[in-house]
């Protein structure tokens, strides 16, 4: 998140760190967060009958201190539903809480937890909170907003690493520098497409430069927040003012990221493989015999192009036909070939030796298309035009591979400067790649790329920030607010531990279990206070009204995807395959109107657009309604945590939107084709499948008189039936249809249901 627009709500919260600080004398580079992870000693508590694990007795013995009494845990049937909307963000099926509730093995709920973890809808749900922190989206942002048809490559690779838990020392490593490791392979790389989340400007007149240091800086605090928890973009212009970073350190993290450049690679799907691999060979044949009849007088037309590109580089406003070739090498370029922002200009900067087979084949079809600037008569002369149809029916013949957005290391290498006022056309003192000098130190290979040694570093043992500012994120997801409720920031502004040396533990736990990401949230839903009971209690109203000393669990409303994929699953509508392009489900045409351009936005045929809401397509400029309705965030920005709002558009939504109630029919159409059940029967199908229990006498008396009222009014007023899509009104059949969606409806729209109890 923006530190500017955390400034104004931590400001009273943040003023007592900051003053005991000064009044104590401790120095601002000495701070709690900023010193090595100790792993503390685990407390003797009084409560050893309630204690679970390690994370209980850091707990209890801090309730003992302020004599509260934890609550006792939650039913068994409350529990499963929690940590399976927690681990898979699906709520578990009638079947499973029956296989549940019959197992009598006293480690039924440990096979439970080790089934949701081995679930491959477990990498969806984790998923969803790291696409937050790095905003991903499937357009560019700015005015144009343009498409990006195959961002979702990295959003299959995040979803694959996490259900394969993989370490996350090297899913640091692999986001952030996976083409630099020796003999890295092609699903590797596809991870650097962590850092194409940034927004790109192909707008016309964008100045290249500009937005490309944008992107750095997008990067920079992207790793300083999503890593360290620090606000580093405070210090783009200035000294950081309360957290010891200076402009100039600032600098020095940005460089360690300024020598990585966008390129799109070829990246088959498993499906394209063989015959993309296959045909690569014939292909290339069949494409130089085209060119070798014009491959001299192209050469010397293709770079007396490029050199007066590089001039008009060197020499802004001489030439406005070349100025505007030179951009469009960075801008058009890219929208060509599908998101590769400045790579045609990295390529002109390339010896033209040192360019690979794909480079100069990539570079002479925009050529081809543009290059005519150069001698229109001699184009016209040599037919290249002609050439380059023929190019392009040679490329449709043959299979072609899905393309990924990646990282390389930068063709040039960059000097980075400091950007006077955060401004890139003020130079200030050239600077070298670093780690700020209050935090441990880092030593870069002669051989090694920084960007390599950034991520490295980031994940070393001696770095104090990393696994703190993680498991912290971790805790926030199963409880509400993390241990450091401002997660982040853990620089002097930030929030104090509630449980510091809780919070130690944990990280050196995460660390000494190999980055363990899976252990982890094994360990935390194993302990008595994630079971815990999440009833109201009365006596902590004055005493801990926000939980934080967490004598109880807490109620959370679920997330904007996943209480559209609880409802969804539990109506029968939700397609559960994993992975592939973004979706479009339902919503009025009138949203995307909004953007640039007006999207055309079409919703996705069945069964498509009842995928999870992970793979919804986002646009930058008009996000999906629903998710806003729902707080999800701006996918403009860095998210470590979601608000929880509750507004009266939120109940209208439930209640009125046309996915909502599509699921709220086909949840009746389900109970009413179940044979030969009664009408009490069919009452109880229903509020298991959405609530995982069975409802109590008084339950089924409310919503038996509310189903006959539906009944008696839609036999007596017919014309109310075409309403709800049920288009033979004079069938009594539309009738019981109307009045059991009515009634799955009001079940979709307890709290009971959107909350995770």
């Amino acid at each position: 998140m923006n530190c500017h627009c955390k400034t104004a709500d931590l400001a009273i919260r943040s003023a007592a760190v900051v003053l005991a600080a000064v009044v104590s004398g401790v120095a601002s580079d000495t701070h709690w967060s900023f010193q090595p992870v100790v792993r503390p000693q685990v407390p003797v508590t009084m409560h050893t009958n309630t204690s679970g694990n390690a994370i209980d007795s850091f707990l209890l013995k801090r309730l003992e201190r302020e004599h509260i009494n934890p609550s006792p845990e939650a039913d068994s049937i409350t529990v499963l539903r929690r940590v399976s909307l927690d681990l898979i963000g699906i709520p578990p099926t009638p079947e499973e809480v029956d296989a549940y509730m019959e197992d009598s093995e006293p480690d039924r709920y440990q096979k439970a937890v080790d089934q949701l973890l081995a679930s491959p809808h477990y990498g969806e749900k984790w998923a969803v909170s790291w696409l937050d922190l790095c905003h991903y989206a499937d357009t560019d942002g700015y005015l144009t907003d343009q498409l990006r048809p195959v961002a979702w490559r990295y959003r299959d690779w995040l979803i694959e690493a996490l259900n394969r838990n993989l370490p996350f020392d090297d899913f640091t490593i692999q986001q952030l520098a996976a083409d630099l490791l020796p003999y890295a392979l092609m699903h590797q790389r596809l991870a650097t497409g962590f850092l194409r989340q940034t927004l790109s400007n192909r707008e016309g007149g964008a100045e290249p430069e500009e937005f490309r240091v944008k992107q750095v800086v997008d990067r920079t605090e992207m790793v300083g927040t999503i890593w360290l928890g620090l606000t580093v973009g405070c210090a783009r212009c200035h000294d950081h003012k309360h957290d010891p970073l200076t402009q100039r350190e600032f600098f020095q993290f940005y460089a360690c990221l300024d020598n990585g450049d966008e390129v799109n690679i070829d990246a088959p799907l498993p499906e394209e493989r063989h015959a993309f691999v296959s045909s690569r060979q014939e292909y290339n044949e069949h494409r130089r015999q085209l060119i070798d009849p014009y491959r001299a007088e192209i050469k010397l037309l293709q770079q007396e192009w490029e050199s007066k590109c590089l001039h008009a580089r060197d020499h802004p406003g001489a030439d406005h036909v070349w100025d505007r070739q030179w951009e469009l090498l960075g801008l058009v370029w890219g929208g060509q070939l599908g998101e590769g922002q400045l790579e045609g200009q990295e390529i002109v900067r390339c010896p033209w030796k040192e360019r690979t087979s794909r480079q100069k084949d990539d570079l002479l079809n925009y050529f081809l298309v543009s290059g005519s600037v150069t001698d229109p008569q001699r184009f016209k002369a040599l037919e290249l035009g002609k050439l380059q149809d023929q190019l392009t029916h040679l490329q449709e013949e043959f299979p072609k591979a899905t393309r990924a957005p990646v990282m390389q290391a930068s063709l040039t290498r960059r000097q980075t400067y400091i950007h006077e006022a955060g401004d890139f056309r003020d130079r200030g003192q050239d600077v070298s790649p670093a780690t700020p000098q209050w935090l441990p130190s880092w030593s870069p290979s002669e051989i090694e790329d920084t960007r390599l040694t950034l991520a490295r570093w980031l994940v070393s043992r001696s770095n104090p920030l990393t696994a703190r500012v993680v498991v912290n994120r971790m805790w926030e997801q199963f409880f509400g607010r993390g241990l450091i409720v401002t997660t982040e920031n853990f620089g002097l502004r930030g929030e104090p531990s509630s449980h510091p040396a809780l919070l130690d533990w944990l990280a050196a736990e995460f660390m000494d279990s190999g980055w363990d990401v899976k252990a982890m949230h094994r360990l935390i839903v194993h302990s008595k206070v994630y079971r815990r009971s999440s009833e109201y209690r009365e006596d902590l109203t004055s005493i801990d009204p926000s939980n934080v000393l967490l004598a109880h669990q807490s109620a959370l409303r679920l997330s904007a995807e996943i209480l559209r994929d609880a409802g969804l699953a539990v109506s029968g509508l939700l397609y559960t395959e994993i992975g592939g392009p973004s979706v479009r489900p339902q919503q009025p045409a009138s949203v995307t109107k909004e953007a640039f351009g007006s999207y055309d936005w079409k919703p996705s045929s069945a069964p498509d657009c009842y995928r999870r809401g992970i793979y919804t397509f986002r646009i930058r400029t008009t996000p999906f309604a629903q998710g806003v309705t729902f707080d999800a965030p701006n996918p403009n920005e860095i998210c470590t945590r979601r608000a929880r709002s509750n507004t009266p558009l939120q109940a209208l939504t439930l209640l009125n939107d046309p996915v909502f109630f599509e699921m709220a029919q086909a949840l009746a159409d389900r109970a009413l084709s179940e044979p030969d059940l009664s009408q009490r029967d069919r009452l109880e199908y229903v509020f298991s499948r959405c609530l995982a229990r069975e409802p109590t006498e008084s339950e089924i008396q409310q919503l038996t008189t509310y189903l006959q009222t539906q009944l008696s009014e839609y036999q007596s007023s017919r014309e109310l039936l075409p309403i709800l899509d049920y288009e033979f009104s004079a069938s009594a059949g539309s009738v019981e249809k109307a009045a059991w969606t009515n009634l799955c409806s009001v079940i979709l729209n307890l709290h009971e249901f959107i909350t995770r109890d």
